[in-house]
């Protein structure tokens, strides 16, 4: 052996040695609940998963949580847990529950290790919470004014029930939550601000605008700081009430909190929506195409957006189509889930310049291939019940004026 190799023999083992000295004196720690996969759940999962909420069971301690870590590793890692649908590709939005793939390999890890508990000292505090609520303690609370009772059978019209406010002032609404009080037969609540001197069941946009609405996976309804929504002085909300039998006789009496803004509002929010109500679906047709638009008559700039299609529903799309012909697509969801009727908040919102068009482009499978579909041996229309169809993109905006509150 040459004086060289001898050399480089000795190097290199001696750099071997000094690096297994380095690993056995900072081994690989060890991932637990308390240090690494709390702080992930509560973030991303006890928002639902708490007393009250409507995930069925509750994650927010190692006690709860560890029964269920082998399904929580399979949940994730499928993304059926947390619900996000928008493509990570197109848009980032401040509510986005995405799990980015260092917190799932944690979560892997921790499961395939035994699930280990750790350190007590390792475990950060719980977000506070109002029990109840996620919007935190409403300002107000306002209910159906008397309970409702839902038949056990048959299909039953939107039902829509006035309540008074008593707002002896303008209200500035922050932050809306609606509670089903029988979630078991309220399929979705939508609530209206009718003001004063608007003919009773007056249709949205004759002096009805939307408030809030809850479906199931809805989340409540934020605005950003200085941006609120107005209930004039002696408005009265609507209660637009949809149930479904199940077979038992129920009663029902939901609610809506409301958070009142706390410092000046600049710009009121509006709610808008590109509808198409016109389409027929054909029977078996797997990858129907439907299309609406909204055209902005002012500068204005989108808070958030909501598609909303039924079962039938399988992707949808919001593009804006800009006055230089540019286009930009700012929410895809590949994958429409009807369980999950989610609000997607983008962060610092979407300016539309005066002119820009809102398109939305949404398919619907109506093959037999499709496990919720009703009946795919029939053509399907625009309807209020589920086993009919709609597409709706909703979204709130406020137009881009430094007058816009005075003038509204």
């Amino acid at each position: 052996m040459t004086p060289s190799l001898l050399l480089f023999c000795a190097v290199a083992f001696s750099t071997s040695l000094m690096a297994a000295n380095n690993n056995s004196k900072n081994p690989p720690q060890r991932i637990t609940y308390n240090k690494d996969v709390a702080p992930i759940l509560h973030n991303r999962c006890v928002e639902c998963h708490r007393t009250g909420e409507v995930a069925p069971m509750t994650l927010t301690t190692y006690r709860e949580v560890r029964p269920w870590a082998k399904a929580i590793k399979d949940r994730v890692l499928s993304r059926a847990m947390p619900p996000w649908f928008a493509d990570p590709a197109h848009g980032r939005f401040e509510n986005d529950r995405y799990m980015p793939r260092q917190e799932l390999d944690t979560i892997a890890a921790w499961v395939d290790a035994g699930a280990p508990e750790g350190d007590p000292k390792d475990l950060r505090a719980l977000p506070k919470y109002e029990e109840g609520w996620a919007i935190g303690k409403p300002d107000v609370v306002l209910s159906l004014e008397q309970e409702v009772d839902v038949a056990a059978t048959g299909v039953i019209a939107y039902q829509n029930y006035t309540v008074s406010t008593n707002f002896t002032e303008d209200k500035w609404v922050q932050a809306s939550e609606i509670r089903p009080g029988n979630r078991g037969v309220v399929h979705h609540v939508i609530v209206y601000i009718q003001e004063p001197g608007a003919a009773e069941g007056a249709r949205p946009g004759l002096g009805r605008e939307k408030l809030s609405g809850w479906a199931p996976g809805e989340q409540p309804k934020f605005y950003p700081d200085g941006v609120a929504k107005r209930i004039k002085a002696g408005s009265k909300l609507v209660f637009q009430m949809h149930y479904t039998p199940n077979g038992k006789p129920a009663k029902d009496r939901s609610y809506i909190g409301l958070v009142f803004a706390k410092e000046p509002v600049k710009q009121r929010a509006l709610t808008g929506l590109a509808v198409n109500a016109t389409f027929v679906i054909p029977p078996g047709a797997a990858n129907h195409e439907v299309r609406s638009s909204w055209t902005a008559k002012e500068d204005v700039r989108i808070v958030d957006l909501m598609p909303h299609m039924h079962l039938r529903g399988k992707d949808f799309e919001y593009k804006v189509v800009y006055p230089d012909g540019r286009e930009e697509i700012v929410l895809s969801v590949p994958k429409y889930d009807f369980n999950w009727q989610l609000l997607y908040r983008p962060k610092d919102g979407i300016k539309l310049p005066k002119g820009a068009r809102l398109d939305c482009v949404a398919h619907f499978d109506n093959s037999p291939n499709n496990k919720h579909n009703p009946d795919p041996a029939k053509e399907v229309k625009w309807g209020p019940q589920t086993w009919e169809e709609m597409m709706i993109g909703w979204f709130d905006y406020v137009v881009e004026t430094p007058a816009q509150v005075a003038e509204r």
